[in-house]
């Protein structure tokens, strides 16, 4: 057993990610463990770019409300106690609703260094329809 001391919170990358999102990483996983984990902390109207991962992705929503929304279009509302599983290679984004803060832990497992496969931002009216 190993404490690890935390890493420190970063502001996402702008080229991934709408608005003001800060990453905590809390493990990266050495062979043969695949794991990465973080919590994820977006303000309001925040949101990732679309994007897939080749293992999937667990979302726990630890705080706030928030959105998971797939390129057919299903929408999921996430709140405090609600976790999400996107299936490998999904292409989705979620993010934080207009009105409030939403933090997640985001669970994914890296395929040889390889967690995501990022795409184009979410424009403002796709934004703005996920929430009706």
């Amino acid at each position: 057993m190993q404490h690890i001391p935390p890493a420190p919170t970063a502001k996402a990358p702008k080229e991934r990610f709408t608005g003001e999102v800060y990453l905590s990483p809390l493990h990266t996983g050495e062979a043969p463990s695949r794991l990465v984990a973080a919590l994820v902390h977006f303000t309001p109207g925040a949101r990732t770019d679309w994007h897939s991962h080749p293992l999937g992705q667990t979302l726990h929503c630890t705080s706030g409300t928030g959105l998971v929304v797939s390129r057919d279009g299903t929408v999921i509302h996430l709140r405090p106690g609600d976790t999400v599983h996107t299936p490998p290679g999904e292409e989705h984004w979620h993010g934080a609703t207009e009105d409030s803060m939403m933090c997640h832990l985001a669970l994914v497992e890296h395929d040889n260094g390889h967690s995501a496969t990022w795409h184009e931002p979410v424009t403002d009216p796709d934004y703005e329809t996920a929430h009706t």
